[in-house]
Formats: structure tokens, C-alpha cells, sequence
């Protein structure tokens, strides 16, 4: 299954657990009318004195006690009930993989801190996020023993990963680099989205149960307050309480189920993603077999631990009825479809064991100049059997991380360190803006920087710059995707002036440049959240933002005309969508670029694997394929919300 049947899987996974919870409120909703019905009937012919006809059957009698109006308040105030209790947990959980880390008591790690264990993470989720082409994630450090860790967010934009102190201080190198690869499965495959509303209606009908509690605590104290409150008057509102607590938990407990079988489902599938991205299935099966043996396993203590419990890498609490309430596979089953040689024997691990990052067996070794960080290098070139560059979204290699490792290594420490921290990660963006072909439009960048850059980070951009200018062209997109922590720190006023001086040193020249563009891109669409509609559009009522788009890559790699206007004619008639005239290149401006693709990113996930291929054979049409093509297709691919790993040597586009 590739990248984008993933997606639709996950739209369609979506849909059905919305039935399976409409279902379940249904049926919440018969329960309580029944429990209403039987309610009204004490209150009518019990509880007032009444007596009962002699031929009245008494189920006939509880239901003839109830209306169609009394039966559409219950349907509506158990529906709004649930509606409003989710609403509210998702707007808690709108801040994105940020919430759910703060929740679970996470704290931000420092993206200059000195401390060796959390550099070592830094590093290991930096190398897998430039390999599979996201935005670098933030990392949430959570203070827990248990070893563990988890993706949250509703897309890759807002995504962080959240890791324990357990997992980083007992886990080898090989090791955290399969929890991390894993935990990137679920962010390119769009679990994550999954996830969170999972937590939202199951809030949702939690909500039932404590509104329960608060009427049986309401009725308790009314009761003693008053002598004449301790008859058959708080009675009902007593049993009515009773009532929705045991509804609210009981539709919770079979929620959970439903949670469990679609997380434990997730997490095959994500093992066997990290897998296949790292090649070494030692490192992940060696973490699952330290949480096997060591004391403390995987479990952690937060008290939201119970809500997110879908969202761990392992099993983070302990359940009952585990066979159905389990969000995790057993780990005996997980390891034996990684590693089916494996004896069945879990190791020792001490909580003061020391961990050394050399491979943890000899498969390990073997495969330790892709997941272990050895210095030894990757072939950077393919052969023509491996997977295209649409193929590879979703699906890096360890060539892919072999390449990314080699890009980290062209990057001076001075200027990853200044990708670290906000004021001059702001001058890295300039310096890499700025123009070194005319002085004269370098000239109209820099007094426009003076004039509008913060006084701090205006003295940064020199020196910077003049480092940037020593660096090949292809680094410059990793560069730029370390920077991204750092500028999505930035408060609302500073990133207005940020984005304004960003369009101002494109627009210096006057016209647009398509690799300037691509940085722009790139770095807006992973700072703004933008919008979260349904994915549900198709080529056919999208053909003139096709049009424009593949006009303009049309032209970026052919300065004749005909061919470019051949080139767009091939690739637009391979959409199968009819036909639409070449825009000239002056026709075609940013703004209205910027909206072409917004509105493409809306198209349904089977869909775009059509768009990129015809993107890919627009730009391969001369058969060359230069650095700014390459990483101008990588831009609209990333604003499609597909990202491309960084091109290997040799690879095609489709």
C-alpha cells in the first residue's frame, strides 16, 4: 500500500468509526429514553399514588407515559450532549500535537540544548523528517520512566513527537531511530487525525456519565439540605443520575473497544513502515523487546495517559479486559512478524544500564551505514529499478536517509546553530533569499531589511549570508527545513513582519523567481495551520488551477517557448481532463499561484498521484531535470501535502 492509499484508507477508516460512534449514540439514545420512560412511569403511577389499570401491561404503560415531543427533547439533548462535549475536547486539542504534549505533562525541548540524550533525539528526528521530506517536528520530553513515545496532530504542519526519558536514556541510536521511524509512519499516513477525533467523541460521551454524577451529586446534597427533599422528590433525579452515569460509562467502555481495534490495527502497520524506511529491523524490534524486559515497560503515569493511550508506541496503561481494551497488539505478536527468528526471550534492562549506540547484533552491523549514524556512506546514486520520487512519499529509504545524514554534514554547525533559535533563524531565511547575481537588486534587498527587519536579526543576516553563499544550491531546502521549530515560535506580530520582508526580497527583482518562490512555499505552508476541510475535490473541477500550475513548471525548465508549451500540452492531456490553453509566463502571478494550490491541496487523495506524475512529466520532458525543478516540484508536492524525500542521484520523478 503506498502513500496515497494510505490516506484513503484513512479517510475511509475516518468515516467508518463516525458511523460505528453515530451507531453508538443511537444507541445512547434509545438507552435513556428507555431509562426516561420507566422514569416517568414511577413519577405518574407510582410515586404519586396512582394505581394502574388492571389490564395495563407495565411496558406498555412506562412508553404510553412518554410523547413524540418528550421523545425529540431526549434525541436532541443527547446529541447536542455528545456533539458539544467533542466540539469541546477539539477546540482543547486545536493547537494541534503541541495540546496533547502539554496534556500529558511534556515539555518543549530546547533546539540548542547541550544535554547529550536530548541531542541525540534532535539529531535522529531531524535526519527522518529531511529523509521523508516534512517539516522537522518539534520534540515534546516527557519525565517518565517507561519507555515510550508518540505522534500527535492534525497534519504534518502542527505534528510533534513526543518521546520519554525512559525511551531516550535506554535505547541505542538503532533503536530510537525505529520508535522515531514509527512514529513518523503514523504522521505520513494520516493517523494522527484519526486519532485526536477518536479522543473527541469518546469526550463526547463521557460527557453523558458526568452530567450523571452531577445530578446524583445535586440530588444527594438537596436532599439532606432539606427534611421535606428527602421523600419520593429527589428520588427520580437520584435514579435519573444512576442512570446516565452507567449509560455514559457503559457507551465509553464500548468506545474503547472500538478505539482499540482500530489503534492496535495502526500500530502493525506503522511497524512495518519504520521497517521499511530503516531497513534494520533490529532497531525496532530490539526497542520492543526492551520494553519486554524492563520492569517498568512502557507505562506512564500522566493522568491524560488514559485519554491518548491510542497514541503511544507501546502499551501506556494498564486495562482490563486486555484482550479487547488493548490499544497495543501483544509485543510477542509485534516482534514476531519483525523478526520471526526471535527466541521469544526478553533481556534484562536495568534502569541504570548504560547505553551504547554501537548495533545491537550483527544485522544490526550490517546495517549500521543507514540507522546507526556510522560515517559510512550511502551510493547516493539508484539504479532504474528503485522507486521513483512519487513512489518514495511516504516510503523513505535508507538511501534517503543515507542522503539526508550526507546534506546535515554540508551544513556548517555554525549555521544549524543558528537554524535553532529564532532571531537568526530569521536570517537564515533572508540570507537565503537574498540575490548574488545583481547588485543591484541585492542592493534594494538589503535597504528594505535595514529598514523593516528586526535591529538583531539585521545583524545576523551578513554573516550568514556570506556562509550561505558557500553552500551548494541543494542544501539550501534542508537548511531552510531546520529552521521551521524555531519560526513556528514566532508570535502572531512577528510573523506578519517575517512574511512581509519574505515577499518583499522576492519581489525585489520584479519578477518571480521560481526557486525563491519554492523557499517561500515551503516555509509558509508549514507555518500557517491554513484550513482543515475534507479532502473531496477532483482534477476535473480543479482544471484551471491545473492549467496555471502546470504552465508555469512548463516554463521554469524551458527558456523556448514551443517546447515549453509542448511540454505543458503533453503532461496536461495525460490528466484526462479535457484540454486547457498554455498562460503565459506574465500572466501568471503569485497571488494567484498561492490560491491555485490551496485549492489543489483539497483534491482527494487518489487523485493526486495523477497530478504529481503529470508535474513530473512536465518537468522531465527534456530529459534533464535541474536543482530548481527539482525542488520547485518538491515545493507544490509539499503545499499538496505529499512530501517528496530529497531527490537521490539518478532517480525519476514518476
Amino acid at each position: 500500500m503506498n502513500f496515497f492509499e494510505h490516506q484513503d484508507t484513512a479517510r475511509r477508516n475516518t468515516r467508518r468509526l463516525v458511523l460505528l460512534m453515530l451507531l453508538a449514540v443511537i444507541s445512547l439514545i434509545a438507552i435513556t429514553t428507555l431509562l426516561v420512560s420507566v422514569l416517568l412511569f414511577y413519577f405518574q403511577y407510582g410515586g404519586n399514588g396512582m394505581s394502574q389499570p388492571a389490564d395495563a401491561n407495565v411496558v406498555q404503560l412506562a412508553f404510553h407515559s412518554l410523547s413524540w415531543e418528550i421523545l425529540g427533547y431526549i434525541t436532541l439533548g443527547v446529541g447536542s450532549v455528545v456533539a458539544l462535549g467533542s466540539t469541546y475536547k477539539l477546540l482543547q486539542l486545536s493547537g494541534g500535537g503541541q495540546k496533547v504534549a502539554e496534556a500529558l505533562g511534556g515539555r518543549l525541548i530546547n533546539i540548542n540544548t547541550s544535554d547529550p540524550d536530548e541531542r541525540k533525539i534532535l539529531n535522529v528526528v531531524e535526519e527522518m523528517a529531511i529523509a521523508s521530506g516534512t517539516p522537522v517536528p518539534p520534540v515534546y520530553l516527557i519525565e517518565e520512566d517507561g519507555i515510550n513515545a508518540f505522534a500527535a496532530g492534525f497534519k504534518p504542519q502542527d505534528a510533534v513527537i513526543g518521546i520519554t526519558r525512559g525511551c531516550i536514556r535506554l535505547l541505542n541510536r538503532d533503536e530510537l531511530q525505529g520508535v522515531v521511524a514509527h512514529e513518523f509512519s503514523h504522521i505520513l499516513h494520516g493517523d494522527m487525525r484519526l486519532n485526536i477525533r477518536l479522543v473527541g467523541i469518546l469526550h463526547g460521551i463521557l460527557v453523558i456519565g458526568l452530567i450523571g454524577y452531577f445530578l446524583l451529586r445535586s440530588a444527594q446534597v438537596s436532599a439532606y439540605s432539606s427534611a421535606r427533599r428527602r421523600g419520593n422528590n429527589a428520588l427520580p433525579m437520584i435514579l435519573l443520575g444512576l442512570g446516565l452515569i452507567v449509560i455514559g460509562y457503559a457507551g465509553t467502555f464500548f468506545g474503547n473497544i472500538i478505539k482499540a481495534a482500530v489503534s492496535r490495527q495502526r500500530e502493525f502497520l506503522a511497524d512495518a513502515s519504520a521497517v521499511q524506511f530503516t531497513r534494520n529491523p533490529v532497531g525496532i524490534s530490539g526497542a520492543l523487546k526492551k520494553i519486554g524486559g524492563y520492569t517498568r515497560g512502557s507505562m506512564l503515569q500522566a493522568p491524560s495517559a488514559v485519554q491518548f493511550s491510542h497514541m503511544f508506541f507501546g502499551q501506556g496503561i494498564r486495562t482490563s479486559f486486555n484482550a479487547l481494551m488493548a490499544t497495543h497488539p501483544p509485543l510477542e505478536e509485534r516482534i514476531g512478524r519483525i523478526e520471526p527468528s526471535w527466541d521469544g526471550q526478553f533481556p534484562a534492562v536495568r534502569e541504570s544500564a548504560a547505553v551504547s549506540d554501537r548495533p545491537s547484533s550483527a544485522a544490526g552491523e550490517q546495517m549500521a551505514g543507514f540507522a546507526a549514524g556510522s560515517e559510512r556512506a550511502a551510493p547516493s546514486a539508484v539504479t532504474a529499478q528503485a522507486p521513483s520520487a512519487i513512489d518514495s512519499i511516504g516510503q523513505p529509504s535508507p538511501e534517503h536517509m543515507a542522503r539526508a545524514r550526507q546534506l546535515l554534514g554540508e551544513i556548517p554547525d555554525d549555521l544549524k546553530d543558528a537554524a535553532h533559535e529564532p532571531f537568526s533563524a530569521r536570517a537564515v531565511v533572508y540570507g537565503l533569499l537574498l540575490n548574488r547575481s545583481s547588485e543591484g537588486i541585492a542592493k534594494k534587498q538589503w535597504q528594505h531589511l535595514r529598514e523593516n527587519a528586526h535591529p538583531a536579526v539585521f545583524r545576523l543576516v551578513d554573516d550568514i549570508s556570506r556562509q550561505i553563499a558557500g553552500l551548494e544550491p541543494g542544501v539550501y531546502i534542508p537548511l531552510l527545513e531546520l529552521c521551521l521549530p524555531a519560526l513556528q515560535s514566532l508570535s502572531a506580530p512577528q510573523h506578519e513582519v517575517f512574511k512581509r520582508n519574505l515577499l518583499a526580497l522576492i519581489r525585489a527583482d520584479e519578477k518571480v523567481d521560481l526557486f525563491e518562490w519554492s523557499l517561500y512555499r515551503i516555509a509558509m505552508h508549514n507555518l500557517e495551520q491554513g484550513d482543515t476541510h475534507e479532502e473531496n475535490r477532483n482534477l476535473k473541477s480543479l482544471s484551471d488551477e491545473c492549467q496555471l500550475v502546470l504552465s508555469l513548471i512548463a516554463q521554469s525548465g524551458h527558456t523556448d517557448q514551443g517546447r515549453a508549451q509542448a511540454a505543458y500540452e503533453e503532461s496536461f492531456s495525460s490528466l484526462g481532463i479535457g484540454s486547457r490553453f498554455f498562460l503565459a509566463r506574465e500572466t501568471i502571478k503569485l497571488p494567484d499561484l498561492d490560491r491555485a494550490l490551496d485549492k489543489l491541496k483539497l483534491l482527494k487523495p487518489l487523485q493526486k498521484p495523477l497530478l504529481l506524475k503529470a508535474l513530473a512529466r512536465c518537468v522531465s520532458y527534456d530529459a534533464r531535470i535541474t536543482v530548481t525543478e527539482q525542488e520547485l516540484f518538491r515545493a507544490i508536492a509539499n503545499s499538496l501535502n505529499c512530501p517528496v524525500p530529497p531527490i537521490l542521484e539518478g532517480q525519476r520523478l514518476d
